[in-house]
């Protein structure tokens, strides 16, 4: 049986969404719904469209200028089980993982022994991007990122 993601959508050149040129997947649903987002539309758990992994990897193996995926949302742990395969795969072809997300990596990490797949999406994450956007702390001269609250993390 295949994998499946519900993704709101995919932009397959992207130079904002980690170093590189990034294949982006955004994931569908999120529970954060911090105000000022930029993805408003990702929130809802019931919208985007349902999607197998393997033609996300068919289409990824057809750009060779690919440097990587960036999985960003919605909130991609709330698919980490489908999102840890995608990212295991992409890592096996030697492609590198920027994950976006509204949690923290402390909050991932005393979460991830009770949360399904939160452990491995973060074992095949190279780069995190950690935190909720909050528009107060909003800054423009950040580097894929929001606001000054949200870190990169390299892992």
């Amino acid at each position: 049986m295949e994998t499946q993601i519900r993704i709101a959508g995919i932009e397959k050149e992207s130079i904002v969404d980690g170093p590189g040129i990034r294949y982006v997947v955004f994931a569908q649903g999120c529970k954060h719904n911090c105000p000022g987002c930029h993805n408003p539309e990702t929130h809802s758990f019931q919208g985007g469209r349902m999607v197998d992994i393997d033609a996300i990897l068919k289409q990824i193996e057809s750009n060779p200028l690919l440097d990587g995926i960036t999985l960003s949302g919605g909130e991609p742990f709330e698919q980490a089980e489908g999102l840890a395969e995608l990212a295991k795969r992409v890592k096996q072809k030697g492609l590198q993982v920027v994950t976006y997300t509204g949690y923290t990596y402390e909050e991932i990490l005393n979460k991830s022994s009770i949360m399904a797949g939160w452990d491995r999406l973060l074992q095949y994450t190279d780069i995190l991007v950690d935190g909720r956007f909050e528009a107060e702390k909003r800054n423009l001269l950040l580097k894929f990122r929001g606001s000054d609250n949200q870190r990169m993390i390299e892992l």
